[in-house]
């Protein structure tokens, strides 16, 4: 160590100097000065550093019990990867989330943190890689090309099932709604034209059944990224790896992350082919557009006060304007639809970086990550924000709704079954050309007692199947 607080380390390229505290070493500083892209580091995604420290663990183990791996170097990387999945050192997973090589300089990151607090519980200095290797024992039996693919799956299961346990959280809250509004009778509409009855209850239940609908695809994805390829090393043909290495580490592997992971079949495939995370990734836009539409929906039906539809209140989250008093906006919806856009776009990206791969190698797996960790964390953070801060708050404005049903035109199709058709065509036109009401014409043209319009008008009656008066022979 030099008298200014460094130590020096070497590599391919030669010696440099490196930070006495850093975990991280010569490799990791290069790409840290290679790749100044977004100026978010690793860490920024928790589950991928966790999902390199399960990988590192289990491979000293199976390398161990192949008699590759000393004890204590193994019980060394154990402990530190063990530390390192309870939270620690994540300050030291320091390069950028894009970077060039394949996600080497990642897997470099992991190796040297790693391998530096493994020679620090041996008793140790940082650096002294003469008893502990970052390359040579901490990546024994692997490659960048199989752990860097491999901890990527792993860390979008983790993510996959965080954002299904959110989504889901959403999903009750409408049902809650649902179950909330399920006598507010109101209009329906198609091509934003009254179409028929319904109950602001059945409008919000859809929205319930469209997230639990989404929260089944993500299920079947996740399955899509338990094949693994880890033993496949440089391009799959696993060698430097034991013969039984790659069927050891998927067991070991399995049993620290609770994953029911299994070791792909042609690992020279698995290695090249990103099919899985654009498969992922298009699960995710699903659920963005889906998401969007629902809050689309709810900005058009609490539009408003008074000029708009206004069928809906959200709850005032701020103010609105800083020139119009009393203005507020949608804003939750609204920043939930920005996610939307957001996850669109990084299903083109991972899109087109799984096309560009070429040969027995996709390079541009780092971009893959970043957006398809983005997708899910924005959403998962995006659907917990619309159900705390949105829709447990709605409120109906009943009144307004059935009186929007009463005058609605739309209101002679439920009723064209005990008036006729021709009776229900002149209410219609009459109802245009005077802005009276169809419930009001109705009475007055003495077509409906008021007690038995009443019970038409029912949510129960006009919002379900239901047998007709009668049956014209």
């Amino acid at each position: 160590m030099s008298s200014n607080g460094q130590r020096s380390e070497h590599d391919l390229l030669g010696d440099r100097l490196v930070p006495a505290h850093a975990y991280y070493g010569v490799h990791t500083l290069r790409a840290m000065e290679n790749f100044p892209i977004t100026g978010n580091p690793i860490s920024i995604y928790p589950d991928l550093i966790r999902a390199l420290a399960c990988i590192k663990q289990a491979a000293a183990l199976a390398n161990h019990e192949l008699g590759m791996l000393g004890k204590a170097k193994a019980d060394a990387i154990v402990a530190a990867c063990e530390e390192i999945r309870a939270g620690k050192l994540h300050g030291e997973f320091v390069v950028d989330v894009i970077q060039g090589g394949a996600g080497t300089s990642t897997n470099m990151n992991a190796n040297e943190v790693i391998a530096n607090r493994a020679l620090e519980l041996l008793g140790h200095a940082k650096g002294d890689y003469r008893h502990l290797h970052p390359n040579e024992d901490v990546n024994m039996g692997q490659s960048t090309n199989d752990v860097y693919p491999t901890s990527l799956k792993l860390a979008a299961w983790f993510g996959i099932f965080q954002l299904i346990v959110s989504m889901a959280a959403l999903r009750r809250a409408f049902e809650v709604k649902a179950g909330e509004f399920q006598d507010v009778l109101k209009m329906g509409r198609t091509q934003l034209q009254d179409a028929v009855p319904m109950t602001l209850g059945q409008e919000f239940s859809t929205y319930a059944v469209m997230l639990g609908e989404d929260e089944e695809r993500l299920r079947e994805a996740a399955l899509l990224i338990r094949e693994i390829n880890l033993g496949a090393t440089a391009i799959g043909t696993g060698i430097n790896a034991h013969p039984d290495y790659a069927a050891r580490v998927c067991r070991r592997l399995a049993e620290i992350t609770d994953i029911p992971l299994v070791t792909a079949p042609n690992l020279v495939e698995a290695t090249q082919d990103c099919g899985a995370f654009v498969q992922v990734s298009g699960v995710l836009k699903r659920v963005a557009v889906k998401l969007s539409k629902t809050c689309n929906d709810l900005r058009l039906l609490s539009s408003g006060p008074r000029a708009g539809l206004g069928e809906i209140n959200l709850p005032p989250m701020q103010a609105g304007s800083s020139i119009m008093p009393g203005k507020v906006n949608p804003v939750i919806p609204e920043v939930v639809n920005q996610i939307a856009f957001e996850v669109i776009g990084n299903d083109i990206t991972v899109t087109f970086a799984a096309e560009a791969g070429q040969l027995q190698l996709n390079a541009f797996e780092p971009i893959i990550a970043h957006s398809l960790f983005k997708s899910v964390k924005h959403l998962r953070n995006g659907c917990l924000t619309l159900a705390e801060r949105c829709v447990k708050g709605i409120t109906a404005n009943r009144e307004k709704l059935r009186s929007s049903v009463e005058s609605s035109i739309g209101i002679v199709t439920a009723l064209n079954p005990y008036i006729g058709y021709a009776n229900a065509t002149q209410v219609a036109q009459d109802a245009l050309a005077t802005g009276r009401s169809v419930y009001a014409l109705v009475l007055e043209k003495g077509l409906l007692s008021k007690e038995h319009l009443d019970a038409i008008l029912k949510p129960e009656v006009l919002t379900q199947p239901r047998a007709l008066p009668s049956v014209r022979e």
